[in-house]
């Protein structure tokens, strides 16, 4: 019997090589290359041949735009990183680390929506119908509704889509499907690449949603070729630390909404249930002002978060230490510089540590005022006053440059009852608004203006 024909195949970008090779030849990526069945050279009838259907040329002025219209699942957070709901005929794809919640969040929503008179499938790959009627009972989900299906075949899948006709269905997870068409074996590159072809097509065609959850690569990607993410109309990552029970679910792509919203859920014995004022849990508990900790208002997509930064100085010796949680680095290496250059405060023997809490991630540079007034309230051994709050962008000049939508986060502040706010001068808003009573703003133009205006404070 002949020998079947293997080729390897790149599991970042979908390149082929007859051999295995420590390097792929075509992106770049090491240790990547999978061995695989090749298929045959000559297929009796192109496979994809069903996907493209025949259209005809059109002017843009002439193709009738109307609105995507959305379904809201019902869970609040998981709807504003949507964008607003579900949207007919959209392809959602959620990844996250293992045991994080994304299968227990969608049997929520799907449960939300069967209660809404939607019909609804759920498809699952990794567990038996048994173990996903256990998870339901444990989440109080008594007597859902819910249509379960227990396959990885795709073409099963896809004729139980075209007879059940749901309004929204879960594929939990892609990496579990295999289509007949290909000899190689599920989570494989071709695999993954082609039964996500097959069900977005079929989305698109139905006007069913459909959710795919994917895997992730322990270097936190989501598994599987990068033309996944593609494909589909939105992705979502599920991020969370295992030692707290606070989860984030951050939009990447949004084709129906704003990237980088982000969704807070907390995980409780009942299931995951959205936080409404997430700002709490990045705020320590501090009875009395304490010297090194400054509040920021960053901002996520649309929602202003307000997120306590800690630093701690402490005498270092001959090579001082910097190091930061949930801050670039980097970044703290320059603002480091510029507080010694422009505003005369010295770093150079000491050891700095610089945490955002509640291990939230702050990628924007609006927050650079308040890492430097925190650093320097350390240093000092002097508290920053009560209810104080500071945001903006400072550059190696020692400028402080304007945040985007600066009025929204000092209305955020002063809602949640802070006194006192540091901004750019170009943040102020105009005098006598009452939106910001009870709240004292101190506009600055540099950094040394902003260290001498909070040691008048």
């Amino acid at each position: 019997m002949a020998k079947e024909k293997t080729l390897f195949t790149c599991n970042d970008c979908g390149g082929t090589s007859p051999r295995w090779l420590g390097k792929c030849p075509h992106c770049g990526a090491w240790n990547t290359l999978i061995e695989s069945v090749a298929e045959s050279a000559t297929p009796s009838k192109n496979r994809f041949a069903a996907l493209a259907p025949a259209s005809e040329v059109t002017t843009l002025a002439d193709i009738e735009a109307t609105d995507v219209a959305r379904t809201p699942t019902g869970i609040g957070e998981l709807d504003r990183v949507l964008g607003g709901g579900i949207v007919e005929g959209g392809v959602v794809l959620i990844g996250g680390d293992p045991g994080i919640g994304k299968s227990t969040l969608l049997l929520q929503a799907l449960d939300a929506l069967q209660k809404q008179q939607l019909p609804t499938l759920y498809v699952t790959g990794e567990e038996s119908g048994a173990q996903v009627a256990l998870r339901s009972r444990r989440l109080g989900l008594d007597g859902s509704q819910v249509k379960v299906l227990a396959e990885i075949q795709l073409e099963k899948i896809l004729a139980t889509l075209t007879a059940q006709k749901p309004a929204i269905a879960v594929i939990d997870s892609i990496q579990t499907v295999y289509s007949e068409q290909l000899t190689s074996a599920p989570g494989s590159v071709a695999q993954v690449r082609e039964c996500a072809a097959h069900l977005t097509r079929a989305a698109k065609a139905s006007g069913t949603a459909i959710v795919l959850v994917g895997h992730v690569t322990k270097e936190g990607a989501l598994a599987g070729p990068r033309v996944l993410e593609h494909m589909v109309d939105t992705v979502l990552y599920f991020e969370g630390d295992t030692h707290s029970s606070y989860r984030l679910i951050r939009a990447i792509k949004n084709r129906f909404g704003a990237v980088n919203e982000i969704g807070v859920f907390a995980m409780t014995e009942k299931g995951l249930k959205g936080v409404s004022n997430p700002s709490a849990i990045f705020l320590s508990q501090h009875a009395e002002p304490v010297p090194g900790s400054c509040v920021l208002v960053t901002l996520e997509g649309t929602r202003p978060l307000l997120v306590e930064i800690q630093a701690l100085v402490d005498s270092g010796g001959p090579s001082p230490r910097r190091l930061s949680g949930g801050l670039e680095r980097d970044r703290l290496a320059m603002l480091l510089a510029v507080l010694h250059r422009h505003a005369g405060v010295a770093c150079m023997d000491q050891d700095v540590f610089v945490n955002a809490v509640g291990g939230v991630r702050i990628s924007e540079p609006a927050a650079d005022l308040a890492v430097m007034l925190a650093i320097t309230s350390s240093l000092r051994g002097k508290a920053l006053p009560k209810g104080f709050i500071a945001f903006g962008e400072v550059g190696l000049a020692g400028e402080v440059r304007p945040a985007p939508r600066g009025q929204e986060r000092l209305k955020e502040a002063a809602k949640l009852g802070f006194s006192v706010a540091v901004v750019p001068k170009a943040n102020a808003p105009k005098k006598n608004d009452k939106a910001f009573e009870g709240l004292s703003i101190h506009p600055v133009e540099r950094i040394e203006e902003a260290m001498a205006l909070v040691r008048g404070l």
